[in-house]
């Protein structure tokens, strides 16, 4: 089923040749034949070198097997290769794929360091938990690095849709928690140091003192929007990481991860709409 959208890209030179990309935005139910490859690509993405331990191949198969719920963003027909997906998975109802069973060890193992939101996730996601009928959905969502954020409302707005629609069928999602895991990354020592003078400046001006910058960036503008209606949230390092020195290069990535009510999640949607308009 074709999910079309039509969308104009602005990249920039320089002040006096600014440019305009008409791009044909398709959005598509998940594609077994098709997007396997990019699907994993985009999950290693998102947990970078955490993504051996987390059993990826099992993510693909299992986002590819219910086409029902979930779209990607393509530009040049079906069977072309996806640049975003969103889509949702029952952490309880297939708590035994290997995907699942990792997925949940992984973020029990992360949040220690936050005891709130370990002893949350600990009671929807421990053995106990596992058994009980509050569903965790896990909300994949990983686009590349280029891709305007305007996209992401009407991904959402059809996930929401077709979560009505599987659950009106019957289907296992019906949720009592959405869990987000998206990528953070933190700003080098120069920059905080300007960040934070700049904003010394700025509250001096005001009358008032300046609060310290934690430099911890998000890498996606609507998740702004989607830790504001997170009953918990935790951002920690990725274990495979490198240690960071000067002669480092590219960003420093991390993971925020965000647990969102599901009586939230229609808020969420409307949030991001209006603050991500489409443009005219």
């Amino acid at each position: 089923m074709s999910k079309r959208k039509q969308g104009n890209v602005e990249g920039e030179g320089d002040d006096s040749d600014v440019s305009l990309v008409d791009v044909d935005f398709e959005f598509f139910d998940p594609n077994p034949t098709v997007d396997y490859l990019a699907l994993k690509r985009l999950a290693v993405q998102l947990f970078q070198g955490d993504a051996e331990a987390l059993q990826l191949h099992d993510l693909a198969d299992w986002v590819l097997s219910q086409p029902q719920v979930g779209t990607t963003i393509k530009c040049d027909g079906k069977e072309s290769d996806p640049y975003a997906f969103l889509t949702v998975l029952n952490l309880h109802v297939y708590q035994d794929r290997p995907f699942a069973k990792a997925l949940v060890a992984y973020i029990l193992n992360k949040s220690p360091s936050n005891p709130n939101t370990h002893s949350a996730l600990q009671a929807l996601l421990g053995p106990a938990g596992l058994q009980s009928q509050n569903h965790v959905g896990f909300v994949f969502s990983e686009r590349l690095v280029n891709m305007p954020v305007q996209l992401m409302p009407p991904m959402y707005r059809m996930l929401s849709e077709e979560l009505q629609w599987a659950t009106d069928d019957n289907k296992p999602f019906r949720f009592s928690h959405y869990l987000f895991v998206s990528q953070t990354y933190r700003l080098s020592p120069e920059d905080l140091a300007e960040l934070d003078s700049g904003a010394s400046r700025s509250k001096r001006h005001k009358g008032s003192s300046a609060p310290s910058h934690s430099g911890v960036q998000l890498m996606h503008a609507e998740d702004e929007y989607i830790q504001q209606f997170a009953s918990h949230t935790l951002d920690y390092a990725y274990s495979s990481a490198e240690p960071r020195n000067k002669e480092s290069f590219g960003l420093d990535t991390a993971c925020r991860l965000m647990l969102v009510p599901a009586e939230n999640f229609p808020q969420l949607i409307a949030a991001i709409a209006e603050a991500f308009p489409a443009p005219e």
